[in-house]
């Protein structure tokens, strides 16, 4: 990654965009977010994201659905994606990572921390 972070967010919950996206722009990141999978298809493509925060429960295609279609195209780079969710069961985050996340960050977010475990899961 060479560059400014971009971040794509994907949530179908304004407020938790509109948290994440003010933390990560503060932080200097790029920040697109979509509510839905379709627009976040769209995005991922023209925005070029180094990290997708994705949402579990989405209407209509779901997180771990979209993460799927995502990691079986052919893509010029690997995406890091990351389950952003308030899914927080025991066997939850290994379901996550064996759909295809890279990562897990919980909801409701540590505002403390937030930045840092972005910034954690970012490609080098």
């Amino acid at each position: 990654m060479t560059g400014t972070p971009r971040i794509l967010i994907v949530d179908d919950n304004e407020v938790n965009i509109e948290l994440a996206t003010f933390l990560l722009a503060r932080a200097g990141m790029q920040v697109s977010a979509a509510l839905e999978a379709r627009r976040a298809l769209e995005l991922v493509e023209s925005f070029d994201p180094d990290l997708i925060l994705m949402d579990i429960q989405l209407p209509g295609r779901d997180g771990i659905a979209l993460t799927r279609q995502l990691r079986s195209r052919p893509a010029a780079r690997p995406l890091v994606i990351v389950a952003f969710t308030a899914y927080a069961m025991k066997g939850d985050k290994e379901r996550f990572l064996a759909a295809g996340c890279d990562g897990y960050i919980a909801k409701p977010i540590d505002v403390a921390t937030f930045v840092d475990d972005v910034r954690a899961l970012l490609p080098p």
